[in-house]
């Protein structure tokens, strides 16, 4: 006799599994259009790009030492070694041989910080900020001289909402400024600014615009004045930043680009920069312990011919 074999009695076949649909696999991120982040203040939209490109370069020597006496209040010494630039006709740069002490003391409070300066040669520079409500902030720079003329103050008031910010600013010499900046998207922000100065009987009005995400930041102003600065900052990971600029000035026809880099290291941080005309720039901050860094400033400007190098110290947090 023969066998025979069921079709009931076979196995079944396996099961065909396709990739995952790409809706299961990533869903779209709502936005929140009512709740956009609070932009950078005006005069900050490029800061990424200036920490990169704009170190405080020196020359000589300085030696910087903060003292806290309480949670609120300290007091600092600064002294300065070294020559500053004086304007001249010719090509090459003149510089004269300088030195003084700067006292300061500082007020660090929650809703009120106090920063006032004074040097051996009678200037006097004071800081204010004063948080009046949740969202409206006093700023106040003020600086004295012996000189007729030549001392300054401003009032800048701040005001923060949910996804904009406004700043009013006034100055002696009639000076008046107004700006305004939005938030359009969650990465992009735009803004403008008005501006009158009564002792060179000008005003003009501008532009600006900014867009960051978690790995790069570009931003733009232009003016009336004839002023066109664009800039880009690549976060390449999270201790190196690339950063590139352009300033254009229309009425003298002068374009300049910079290339630079922030490399923030375990004990230091390196920055460094080139521009089209022929400067190289470099600034080192060393940690040698807690509470003491060693600074080294370099710049080399073929085209004046001119050099600058400068060692510093700070002490104190």
């Amino acid at each position: 006799m023969g066998s025979s074999v069921s079709h009931s009695d076979a196995p079944p076949p396996p099961a065909v599994v396709g990739p995952p649909l790409e809706n299961e696999k990533k869903k779209d991120e709502t936005i929140d259009w009512l709740n956009l982040p609070c932009p950078v203040p005006y005069e900050e939209i490029q800061r990424e790009a200036l920490m990169s490109l704009k170190p405080e370069l020196f020359e000589g020597m300085r030696f910087d030492f903060t003292k806290g006496l309480n949670q609120r209040f300290s007091l600092s010494h600064s002294v300065f070694m070294g020559s500053i630039e004086v304007p001249s006709q010719s090509s090459e740069t003149i510089k004269v041989p300088t030195a003084h002490y700067e006292f300061g003391a500082n007020f660090l409070d929650p809703k009120l910080m106090l920063f006032g300066r004074i040097l051996t040669d009678g200037r006097l520079n004071a800081r204010a900020k004063w948080d009046l409500t949740d969202n409206l902030t006093l700023k106040i720079n003020a600086q004295l001289q012996n000189e007729p003329h030549f001392s300054q103050g401003t009032f800048n008031f701040d005001y923060k909402g949910k996804d904009f910010r406004s700043q009013f600013q006034m100055g002696n010499s009639a000076f008046f400024g107004i700006n305004y900046i939005q938030s359009v998207t969650p990465h992009l922000a735009l803004g403008c600014e008005a501006f009158w100065l009564g002792h060179q009987r000008k005003s003009g009005i501008g532009f600006a615009a900014r867009y960051n995400t978690d790995k790069w930041v570009a931003a733009g102003q232009v003016a009336s004045t004839g002023i066109v600065a664009l800039s880009y900052v690549q976060k390449v990971s999270e201790k190196v930043s690339l950063a590139t600029d352009l300033l254009y000035n229309h009425m003298t026809r002068d374009i300049t680009t910079s290339v630079g880099y922030d490399y923030i290291l375990r004990q230091c941080r390196l920055r460094g920069k080139f521009d089209s005309n022929g400067c190289v720039a470099a600034y080192l901050e060393e940690r040698l312990h807690m509470g003491v860094n060693v600074i080294l400033s370099a710049e080399i400007d073929h085209r004046k011919k001119d050099y600058k190098f400068g060692f510093g110290m700070t002490v104190g947090e």
